[in-house]
């Protein structure tokens, strides 16, 4: 007898979850394959019990229990699947899937990918991020980082200025900086075999908590910055591709989180355990990865969620600060068009870029900008790997801690102040000027510490806002110093 999908969805949740509650915080999300895997079934039953989750298994893809997930209404969500069957379209899926619990356009809830080359691969991603980790170490490719201030022993190879690389050895270091010298028989670039060298032994060095790359990529490589060399994979481990000797990356086993902002394509794990993506969880030990499943070319998915984490370092995790990233998008889309919710963006068009504008002009009868082609190409294309309450975050920095924010629930009010300290910055709240070619300044924003209900402003409240039952964002928040600001908001 077959038992179509809705009907299989609800018949699972009814065998998994008999006596569960009406709502549950957490979900765990399963395929009928991992299910069926002793192995993998053990590292879904693994995260449930860490999390007193809900335990939930579809056929084909997680978008066949949205009838159960709109009953349970989660903040967390992660899925628990063998690499295989994960791709491009399953993470653009899950995008989608997050934003369809209720009626309004913010995603209703956190999520996060579990996967890895093997069971136990996948397995090492639960208990790594069970505890918290506060970064400290990093090593990056990319300039915008280089000042090193967030860290406490810091390395990177620039990707504005070739050959430039940089360390800060210690914290309460000043960065110091050198330059390879140019290889005048090619023509004065640097030696591709002096960059790969000197990110590979800054890698072994560091031993970083956290890597933000840049740079060209692909599914089965990361270049270094000025197509330098390459980082490749084989059989599930990351290996420098010197010419002639290839070496593995020198791995400690230590936990890491692995941002590749800059880079196209890495993460998309493109249904094969041999992808870049799956190496990097598996022999670098990336407890997360977030970064994008296609091209990318306007990066404000993943810009914007690294600028919300580095502006106020220490007071969102990495899954918090790029979900707000990703609703401070939804609204933006909304205020150009309501109906830029529900457009699909044409990755597969031949040219995509007179695709995705034509699909704008038929659709909502608006010539598309810039802007809003690249908003519409980044709205569902980060993939985030990894448990999405992981408490990971930045070390704060004790000057820039110039602002505290409290809520207190009183009746049928939420009250969220603001106290702003004398050193308050106005611009470094609104992102510094951090990559603002991608993300222009951000609102005040803030996470609820729990989810209120059916929040909305009080009357007499003046504040521009985005506003859901996890979050708030402030448009008008020009705060000024040794002040104290109130937003209050009724909720049910």
């Amino acid at each position: 007898m077959k038992i179509n999908r809705l009907l299989w969805g609800i018949l699972l949740f009814l065998v998994s979850c008999q006596g569960a509650p009406r709502t549950a915080e957490y979900v765990v999300m399963a395929s009928q394959e991992v299910m069926e895997d002793s192995s993998w079934n053990l590292v879904a039953e693994t995260l449930r019990a860490k999390h007193e989750a809900v335990l939930l298994a579809y056929r084909h893809h997680p978008d066949e229990l949205l009838p159960s997930l709109k009953q349970l209404n989660p903040r967390y969500v992660a899925v628990v699947e063998k690499p295989e069957n994960l791709g491009r379209d399953y993470v653009i899926g899950l995008n989608r899937l997050s934003r369809q619990i209720d009626e309004d356009k913010y995603a209703d809830f956190l999520w996060g990918i579990i996967t890895g080359y093997d069971a136990g691969a996948a397995m090492e991603m639960v208990n790594n991020s069970t505890e918290p980790l506060v970064i400290k170490d990093a090593v990056a490719s990319i300039m915008e980082l280089h000042s090193g201030k967030w860290f406490d022993r810091f390395a990177w190879v620039d990707d504005h200025r070739m050959g430039l690389w940089g360390e800060k050895k210690a914290k309460g270091d000043s960065v110091v900086t050198y330059q390879l010298p140019a290889d005048k028989k090619n023509n004065s670039r640097v030696n591709p075999v002096d960059e790969m060298q000197t990110f590979y032994d800054i890698y072994a060095e560091y031993d970083p908590d956290l890597i933000v790359t840049a740079a060209h990529a692909t599914e089965r490589n990361l270049e270094m910055p000025f197509s330098l060399g390459n980082i490749k994979s084989q059989s599930g481990v990351l290996y420098m591709d010197f010419p002639g000797a290839p070496r593995n990356l020198t791995e400690s086993g230590k936990r890491r989180v692995y941002l590749p902002i800059g880079n196209c394509l890495i993460a998309n794990v493109n249904n094969t355990k041999e992808s870049m993506a799956v190496a990097w969880m598996n022999s670098a030990h990336a407890a997360t990865l977030v970064g994008y499943v296609v091209t990318t070319w306007y990066g404000r998915n993943g810009w914007g969620g690294l600028k919300y984490w580095l502006t106020t370092p220490g007071r969102y995790t990495i899954a918090e600060a790029f979900y707000l990233n990703q609703q401070d998008m939804m609204n933006q889309l909304v205020q150009w068009n309501p109906r830029f919710t529900d457009l699909e963006y044409p990755y597969d068009a031949s040219d995509e870029f007179q695709a995705g504008t034509q699909l704008i002009k038929d659709s909502l009868g608006i010539e598309a900008s810039l802007d809003m082609l690249g908003f519409l190409h980044d709205r569902d294309v980060l993939a985030y790997y990894g448990d999405p309450k992981w408490d990971v975050r930045l070390q704060e920095i004790p000057e820039e801690h110039d602002f505290t924010v409290a809520s207190e629930i009183k009746g049928k009010q939420c009250i969220v102040t603001i106290t702003t300290q004398e050193n308050f910055n106005l611009e470094r709240m609104k992102g510094d000027h951090f990559k603002e070619e991608h993300v222009k300044d951000l609102p005040f924003s803030y996470f609820f510490p729990e989810r209120l209900k059916n929040p909305r402003l009080a009357d007499g409240q003046e504040w521009k806002v985005a506003l859901d039952e996890n979050f708030l964002l402030v448009y008008n928040a020009d705060f000024e110093p040794g002040k104290t600001y109130k937003v209050v908001l009724d909720i049910d």
